[in-house]
Order: C-alpha cells, then structure tokens, then sequence
C-alpha cells in the first residue's frame, strides 16, 4: 500500500483551456492522477506537478500566480499562446517563476517528458506540495540532534513558571528560544513582550522596564506603562540582561522578590504577574567575578537554563535552515524561490558562521536578489570556495584519520542534502540502514 502510495503522481491543472482538456486522458492513460480548478482555489489542492495555462488576465496580475507558486511549494509549468512568448515581460516572468514551459498546440510526447522531469526535481528536493516555509517562520527549525535535544528540553521547561536563563552567541535563536518557551506555556494567550537591555540608553532603561508618571521628569508629558505592566500575565524577555546596568539589576532583583513594581515618578506598589526569561552571550560568571553582575540575581535568573548551539555545530540543520530561508524570502523580494548550486552548498558547509543564524538568513536573502539563474550561486551568497588545506593539525593514527574522514564525508552529505536522508546516503554510495548507523555513530543527529 506504501509502495503503490509512493508511485501516485498528482497534476493540478489551473484554468485549463480547451487543448488542456483534450490532453487530460492522454495523461490519465499515462498513470497521472489529474486534478483541475480556477487560480482562485488553487492554493487548497495538494499536487506534485502543477499546468497552468497563463491567460493575459495572469499577466496583468501576477501576484496571485506567484503566490500560488511560492506556496505550494512544487514544479510549475506554464503553458502559452504562441504570440505571448516573445514579449520580454512573458518570457521574463516565465523563466523566472516556472520550471518550465510549452506553447500551443501541445507537443503530447514532449508535455509527457516535462511533466515526468518536473515530477523527478519536485521528488527529489522532497516537496511534493506538502512544504509551507511561512508556516514555520516561528519555529526553531532543525534535525539534528542538538536541536532534538533543545525542542524535548523545551518542552519539559515550557509549562513550568521558572525563570529560565538562555545563553548562546549572537544570532543562535534565543529570543525564537524564548517565544517557544512562552507559546507552549500556560501564558500562550497572554502577551510576550521583549526588550533588549543593550540597546536603550541607561538614563532611559528604568522608565522602559518600570514605567513613569506624568511630569516624573522633563518629557514626561503623560503616564507611560512599561514593558513589565504591558507583560501582566505573560511573558517578559530581557535580552541582553549582561548589559543592564547595576542599579537597575537591583531593581530588578526586588521586582523579582517582590512581584511588584513602581512606576517612575510613582509612589504606589503595581502588583505584577510575570514570568521572566533572560538571554545572554556574555561569561555571566565571569562578570560576576569582576564586579559587573550581581551574584543574587545571577541566581534568580538562573533556574533553569538553556543552551544554544552555534550553526557550525549544528551539523544537518545547514541545507534545511537555507531553504527555509529561500522560501521565506522569495515572498519578501518577489522572487521565485531558489535552489541552491552544489558550489553555493559545499560553500556554505566550509563557512564558519560567526554570526550564525541571523547570517545565513542575511546571506540567503542577498543571494535571492543578486541570483540570475535558476539557482544561487556561491558568489551570489557572498562566499568564496576554501581551495587547498583547512589548516587543521593532522590526526596522528590511521584509524583517527580514517574516521575523520568518515564523518567529514557525513557532515559533507549532510550539508548538501540535510533534508533529503536518501539522496544523501546515494551520494556518499552506501545504503540507509548504513547512513543512519553512521549518523549514530558520529552523533550527527
């Protein structure tokens, strides 16, 4: 039942024209299962290759027809009056959004042999119509075992009220850290309010995290709530909390203890329910030991902690986090989502990452506008091919060397085809069973 599952092709037809309706039992009769329907309620039908026939009322909007593309996440074909082709703005529009494309009347045997390629990429890059990138814009993304391990350590935090202390470099995900903690919390319906304690001037901190009256000080025009009262029953997210002044940290120490504010300017105690989560890249015991963080809210903060790992470590997540990327922002520049050319992966997996995340989601969307063909290029993403040694000490026993070069071939597989298991277990010629006890073995995922 798998099996025959597995060897359904589904074609989606929008606004067919009459040569469209004369070629479905022709590739019925070839085994496809054949679907039709307006572009209006296109979006709601699942297919593994999808025939649009492009009308001039396409062309005068083409939003609607890129929507539909980016979205259902699949191999499109277009197909076109013989005296629509030659225009610049068709041909452009064409080679840019579709996989590829036929003029009336159709060629059957050629249709036949597109439709079966489409259906090869849609299949191969493991799409299918099931892959909603926007959908998932919240979510911390990712199979490797590092972020396994972090989704169930989330997931036993989440429903408790205990501060929790995220720590990790710059652009590892903490605040997507944090809102996860509070989306799977018993505070999911009530707000999540964040503030990064490193980007507001001292002077102006305390009237953000507190509040202040009106007249409390000059420019104080009228009574300001802050981000604790805006976050009564939810959620707050002190980014940064290594930044924060000492004075206020022993404020905040005392809103901790005490559960209640004053408003700057105020004299009245403001009863608050919060629950606070705090971020940081800084060695916190190590400002500690210096003077520049206090050793009790350290303490209080630090409940619970958490970890993020930094992209270099995070071996698999590569491929997938850039095609998340590259369809989350093909809706943002108005272009197709792109593939990624071997040299453009295979870059990427020699890149250090230092600004982790947050870089490769810049990087992606650079390569989007600058890409000119089908694909992102290296160059495009900004990164240039290591060529020669990687400047590492050698492995002293061949066996060492051996298994080295094991997992780099693993981590090489990976990086090209993270979220394709069988594609990347036939590049590096073994079998799956084999792929998956390697990956064990390395502890890869």
């Amino acid at each position: 039942m798998l099996e025959a599952a597995s060897k359904r092709r589904r074609l989606l037809v929008v606004d067919p024209c009459d040569d469209c309706q004369r070629l479905l039992p022709g590739l019925r009769a070839a085994g496809w299962e054949v679907d039709s329907c307006g572009l209006d309620v296109a979006s709601e039908h699942n297919c593994d290759v999808g025939l649009l026939r492009l009308h001039p009322q396409h062309l005068e909007r083409p939003e609607s027809v890129k929507d539909l593309i980016t979205r259902s996440g699949t191999e499109w074909i277009a197909v076109l009056s013989p005296d629509a082709l030659p225009i610049q703005e068709v041909g452009d529009f064409v080679c840019e959004w579709f996989f590829d494309f036929h003029t009336l009347p159709f060629d059957v045997a050629r249709v036949q042999v597109t439709l079966g390629r489409a259906f090869g990429m849609a299949r191969l890059r493991g799409r299918g119509g099931t892959y909603h990138s926007l959908e998932h814009q919240h979510e911390l993304l990712g199979e490797s075992r590092s972020m396994q391990e972090l989704r169930r350590l989330l997931a036993k935090f989440a429903p408790t009220e205990s501060p929790v202390l995220i720590r990790g470099e710059s652009g590892t995900g903490k605040e997507l850290v944090a809102r996860t903690l509070h989306r799977q919390s018993r505070r999911a319906n009530r707000p999540f309010i964040a503030i990064n304690c490193g980007a507001i001037p001292e002077h102006l901190i305390q009237s953000e995290l507190f509040g202040h009256e009106k007249g409390a000080f000059t420019g104080a025009h009228q009574r300001k709530i802050g981000r604790f009262e805006q976050a009564n029953g939810g959620t707050l997210f002190l980014d940064e909390i290594g930044d924060l002044p000492l004075e206020l940290q022993a404020n905040l120490l005392r809103v901790l203890q005490e559960k209640q504010i004053e408003r700057v300017g105020g004299s009245q105690p403001i009863a608050v329910d919060v629950r606070v989560l705090a971020a940081t890249h800084l060695d916190l015991e190590n400002a500690i030991r210096t003077g520049g963080f206090r050793e009790d809210l350290y303490y209080r903060l630090n409940v619970l902690q958490v970890s993020t790992l930094p992209l270099r470590e995070r071996n698999g997540d590569l491929a997938l986090l850039a095609n998340h990327f590259a369809h989350l922002y093909s809706v943002e520049t108005g272009r197709r989502p792109r593939r990624f050319s071997d040299d453009a992966l295979a870059a990427m997996a020699e890149h250090a990452w230092p600004g982790n995340v947050r870089e490769l989601a810049n990087r992606v969307r650079r390569g989007l506008v600058l890409a000119e063909g089908r694909q992102i290029e290296a160059r495009d993403l900004g990164l240039e091919r290591q060529r020669g040694g990687s400047g590492k000490v050698p492995l002293v026993t061949l066996e060492e060397y051996k298994l080295g070069a094991e997992r780099q071939a693993m981590c090489d597989a990976l990086a090209r085809h993270g979220d394709n298991l069988s594609l990347a277990a036939r590049m590096l010629g073994i079998s799956r069973p084999t792929f998956y006890r390697l990956l064990h073995k390395h502890q890869l995922r």
